[in-house]
């Protein structure tokens, strides 16, 4: 099968700085046909990632460790933090970016901010099911739980076993 045209287009222009700006803002992951120099640019990337957080897959290392491009990546597409950089994914401005459109993001989180209240409430809002991924602490936190089994009801096998019997929140579960 052969090629698409954009494929082989963005091959032959491989070191063009100019075409990778111009082209990435209708097709952000042609990016991975970019020279390293270039996904290694952080005009060039983030350019990219603006149009879709998918892109960061084609970055530089060094680049999945900038704040910046992160922030903007995760700001889109809150999975792309399993792209990150530890010091990123232990970043909570990052992890409250990404978890703010995809709970799921907080299985790529830090140990630290998968122990964060802010980071947890965020990413149960959207995505309640996560919660088996928070601490141990925080799935005995009373509140985090009542956040959680509100929106979902089944994710109570995730909580600690003495509030899984709690009245309180077995009403909140019944209300669902």
């Amino acid at each position: 099968m052969a090629e698409p045209k954009e494929v082989i287009e963005a091959r032959e222009n491989c070191n063009d700085k100019n075409y990778f700006l111009d082209i990435l803002k209708t097709n952000p992951m042609l990016l991975e046909w970019a020279n390293d120099q270039l996904r290694d640019d952080k005009d060039v990337v983030m350019e990219a990632v603006k149009q879709d957080g998918g892109a960061l897959e084609f970055a530089s290392d060094r680049l999945k460790n900038d704040k910046d491009i992160l922030l903007e990546a995760t700001s889109r597409r809150g999975w792309t933090i399993c792209y990150a950089s530890d010091k990123l994914k232990d970043d909570k401005d990052v992890l409250l970016s990404a978890t703010k459109n995809d709970g799921q993001a907080l299985y790529y989180a830090s140990a630290r901010l998968r122990d964060d209240k802010d980071v947890v409430i965020q990413a149960i809002t959207n995505k309640p099911i996560i919660l088996k991924f928070a601490s141990l602490r925080l799935r005995k936190d009373k509140e985090v739980i009542s956040i959680a089994v509100s929106k979902n009801p089944k994710v109570l096998e995730f909580a600690a076993e003495e509030l899984q019997n709690d009245e309180e929140i077995l009403k909140l579960c019944e209300q669902k």
